[in-house]
């Protein structure tokens, strides 16, 4: 590895060390290899082309597909002290212009193009007067027509391996399927590329859907309300209507909720993605097709109102999530009416039969996942190739298991009610039948005579509503070709009828309201860090104000809980930190310093009683259980206090600890050997192997390493 390249993550990105395969990318290109990197959303994609930009002779061209995701990318490289700069519509012909003179010029790190743009005669002319370093082809996966997100202009980029062969390539993407990876190769003569996976696997996110009975609206905002109230997020919708409509409805209870679709005129659109990215708090509504580009790291949960088409459209969206790596939700509400639009859509569409098959395929498989009673990560790692030995621990089949029941008489009242009905009627027909609902329209076709007519009044209509959702997901029943939402029975349900294989379904629950147990964003959980987090906030929301960028430019959430945990005292302190880097930490250091100061300042200020208080009561001979219950404190504050009065002075440690000296030796010596400045404990207990408490550990450190 180029020492240049270990100098640039260190120096100029703020972050100590190479992520996944980050470092074996990276050294293939500045090498001057080829790579195809799958990576998931939060990995690290971007640096792996940016770093050799910076290393290699020349400018990096990124082909980038969305307008907003350039933009984004190059205000966050300026602030980095980097020269970037994007070519794309939005730019007035003397500002393109002077683009153009900068990269002939060499005065361009990095370029961003959209894939249109750079097949043109003029812009391919352009780059044959340019010192190239790499092209970087982002969001790859739009090369493929069977994708869920194919981009036309993206067949043609093999134009660059034959006009610039010598030029090294890296094709990157979050989202591909094996069939979609080998097209990328192919259709981008990547073929003897390096090929880099890593896992896809986005522990951060918490997968979660419920069912819907017709209040998937109701249960959003019970989840917005219970988790997710201070924060932003992004709620997806099936249709333009249903956007503006939630939009308005959440705005209504109280949400700054905004509308995002293609319909909305430009300026609307800009305006309210521009309010996402810039102000916090902000809930985007948006079409499931329409893809936003944004690259907001702090988006702590993504709702889906509708089903999504495909796997690879919900890992892609959900992925939106916590790309800062701290806990993000994926929350899904959908229900039988969802199912049969979808499958009507794609029976009435004009599409080539080769295609329309493919689209077929990928809905089953993303239904099949939506009624899974097994781990969700497992079955979503497993769509893309990969194993996760064990349940993941943090979904909702893995928080909640689902309880399955015998539904196979059930479902062949179901089916045979479809049979004897002739296959003409859809799901609420088909549930008044089996209810023995009275109407005009079952004693005009004689159905009220039949056999299954109030067969099923064990029953009520929601839940044979779940029933029949259940049996279209398994796919003994379809929707009508025809598109009027009538069922049919297919060749697989034969069985089932016949009593030849017994059937378990989901037993519905009220899992819906089920939180994240247990689960904490960051470390906001007492009233001092709260108050600190929000200061911390503030001035990075009047720094980024100040310079006309998003706030997550200035820092993401993830470095600014780092400042809360650590609380720096000096540059070279703040410096050690993730994310910050030499050009920001020469910017905002001050600022940010400042406020850490201010805060521990009135802490001190805020503590010293309740610490007093405990250590008069310690002196008056009460032991640490006594004098927990007596404040309603908890034993490990307890010892906290306790550790302070030691780093104090006004304690020693045998006092409050009864350790002997070989057993306080072996902790000293365990701490300096792993000792980083962060103080922190867990590295601490995990090489001790946990053979002393925290509380222990804690003293021990106060005693030994003062502040």
């Amino acid at each position: 590895m180029d020492d240049s390249a270990l100098n640039y993550l260190q120096n100029t990105f703020g972050y100590p060390e190479f992520r996944l395969q980050q470092r074996e990318i990276i050294d293939t290109l500045i090498n001057a290899g080829d790579a195809v990197v799958l990576m998931p959303t939060g990995g690290g994609k971007s640096l792996c082309y940016q770093i050799p930009s910076l290393v290699r002779h020349g400018t990096g061209i990124i082909v980038s597909p969305l307008i907003a995701l350039m933009h984004d990318q190059v205000i966050a490289l300026r602030q980095l002290g980097i020269k970037a700069a994007y070519l794309n519509s939005t730019l007035d012909a003397a500002t393109a212009r002077q683009t153009e003179a900068d990269l002939i010029g060499g005065k361009l790190d990095m370029l961003y193009v959209a894939p249109e743009r750079l097949n043109t005669r003029s812009f391919l002319h352009l780059l044959q007067q340019t010192q190239i370093s790499l092209f970087a082809i982002d969001e790859a996966h739009c090369v493929s027509q069977w994708g869920h997100d194919f981009r036309p202009d993206y067949i043609q980029l093999s134009i660059l391996h034959e006009q610039f062969p010598d030029i090294p390539r890296i094709a990157l993407t979050a989202t591909a399927d094996k069939a979609t990876r080998k097209e990328i190769r192919l259709r981008l003569q990547l073929e003897h590329a390096r090929e880099f996976i890593s896992s896809f696997d986005r522990p951060n996110i918490c997968y979660r859907i419920a069912e819907s009975q017709g209040n998937a609206r109701t249960s959003l905002l019970r989840f917005i309300q219970n988790e997710h109230e201070n924060d932003s997020g992004i709620v997806y919708c099936l249709s333009r209507k249903k956007v503006e409509s939630t939009a308005q409805w959440l705005t209504e209870k109280g949400f700054k909720a905004l509308p995002y679709h293609a319909g909305l005129p430009a300026p609307v659109r800009e305006q309210n993605q521009q309010r996402f990215l810039n102000e916090d708090a902000v809930i985007i509504v948006a079409t499931i097709a329409f893809g936003m580009g944004i690259d907001k790291p702090d988006v702590r949960y993504v709702a889906h109102l509708n089903l999504p088409k495909s796997m690879e459209a919900y890992y892609q969206e959900t992925g939106r999530a916590g790309r800062d790596g701290r806990p993000a939700d994926a929350w899904m509400a959908y229900g039988l009416q969802d199912v049969i639009t979808l499958k009507q859509m794609m029976a009435t569409s004009t599409a080539a039969e080769q295609f329309k098959r493919a689209e077929h395929q990928k809905l089953e498989t993303m239904l099949g996942f939506t009624e899974i009673t097994s781990c969700r990560r497992q079955s979503l790692l497993h769509y893309f190739g990969e194993a996760l030995d064990a349940p993941c621990g943090n979904c909702d089949n893995c928080l909640t298991p689902v309880e399955t029941w015998d539904a196979t008489v059930a479902a062949q009242k179901a089916l045979s009610c479809v049979h004897r009905t002739d296959q003409r009627f859809g799901v609420n027909y088909l549930v008044d039948v089996l209810t023995g609902k009275e109407t005009d329209r079952i004693r005009q076709f004689g159905h009220d005579a039949l056999n299954v007519y109030g067969l099923g009044k064990e029953y009520e209509a929601s839940q044979w509503r779940t029933i029949f959702r259940q049996l279209i997901s398994r796919n003994l029943l379809a929707v009508d070709i025809e598109g009027h939402g009538s069922l049919r029975l297919t060749e697989i349900c034969r069985s089932v009828l016949r009593g030849e294989e017994t059937l378990l379904l989901r037993k519905e629950s009220k899992r819906s309201k089920t939180s994240r147990k247990g689960r904490k964003s960051f470390n906001t959980d007492n009233a001092s860090n709260n108050a600190l987090w929000e200061a911390l906030r503030e001035c990075r929301k009047k720094l980024a104000d100040e310079n006309n960028v998003p706030p997550f430019v200035i820092f993401h959430d993830a470095t600014l809980s780092e400042m809360m945990e650590r609380r720096p005292e000096n540059r070279q302190q703040l410096l050690n930190i993730s994310g910050v880097g030499e050009t920001k930490l020469e910017k905002y250091a001050d600022a940010f310093l400042e406020v850490i100061s201010k805060h521990k300042d009135n802490e001190t200020l805020d503590t010293t009683d309740t610490v007093n208080e405990t250590l008069l009561l310690f002196r008056s001979g009460q032991d640490i259980d006594t004098i927990a219950n007596r404040r309603n404190i908890k034993t490990t504050t307890v010892y906290s206090h306790l550790a302070s009065c030691i780093e104090q002075g006004e304690l020693n440690l045998e006092e409050v600890i009864d350790l002997n000296q070989q057993d306080i030796s072996i902790i000293h010596e365990t701490m300096l050997s792993i000792d980083d400045g962060s103080r922190k404990l867990k590295p601490v207990y995990d090489a001790l192997d946990g053979m002393f408490d925290y509380h222990i550990l804690r003293c021990v450190q106060a005693a030994t390493l003062p502040a």
